[in-house]
């Protein structure tokens, strides 16, 4: 069943700006700590803007995740990656480790800006009324997605940012055989949200990495 044409926009309206704020910042991370490494592939490419314009793949970006919020399902979506050099690095192998990593500590790192800012405008959002209501929504995205964006990312499946933080841990061969598994990742993905195996498997990580959001952001016990 199609959702109701008002309750999508809405929704839409408010997921709009923290989801490319999330993607943003997730890929801008990427580049700026493959910077520090000594490869200057993405700056040279202007891939370390803010700007999500230089960050937005058309259908992994915009067209999937719109499908699938229409549908009602997980929310599954990327952007282009970041170029990366290796051969630029002075460690590759430790660097690649923390290049991959970079992505998903912004997220959590937002996601702890989003909750601190709505705890800023919280004794505003009743004055405001409905303008207080769409910023706190904004707000509950921006947590949101961060962290399902970390969460979904620490996945050790190629290409994600878990599986290159894996085969930086790996001895050489085993590294090799993840790497094969790069052309079919999408597609493992995809087949483990279709049988339902990534909600039992991300539902307690997302929850776990949210409550740790919330304590970092001065909630007491994680919660309120």
């Amino acid at each position: 069943m199609l959702p109701d044409p008002a309750a999508l926009i809405r929704t839409l309206a408010v997921s709009a700006i923290p989801l490319l704020f999330a993607i943003t910042l997730h890929e801008a991370a990427h580049g700026w700590m493959a910077r520090r490494f000594g490869d200057r592939t993405a700056e040279m490419l202007g891939r370390l803007s803010l700007n999500p314009v230089r960050h937005i793949d058309p259908v992994g970006t915009v067209v999937v995740p719109l499908v699938m919020l229409i549908l009602g399902g997980f929310i599954f979506g990327w952007a282009k990656p970041v170029p990366i050099n290796p051969r630029a690095l002075r460690d590759p192998r430790r660097d690649m480790i923390l290049i991959a990593a970079a992505g998903p500590v912004a997220n959590i790192a937002m996601a702890i800006t989003w909750v601190l800012l709505f705890r800023l405008l919280e004794p505003f959002v009743n004055a405001w009324g409905g303008a207080g209501v769409f910023l706190g929504s904004i707000c509950a995205k921006g947590l949101f997605f961060n962290v399902l964006l970390a969460v979904f990312n620490l996945l050790p499946i190629p290409p994600l940012d878990g599986a290159r933080m894996l085969r930086g841990l790996l001895p050489p061969a085993l590294g090799q055989r993840l790497d094969s598994l790069e052309p079919y990742g999408l597609i493992i993905v995809v087949a483990l949200l279709a049988i339902g195996v990534l909600d039992d498997i991300l539902g307690p990580l997302f929850i776990a990495v949210q409550q740790f959001v919330l304590w970092a952001s001065g909630i007491k016990g994680g919660t309120g």
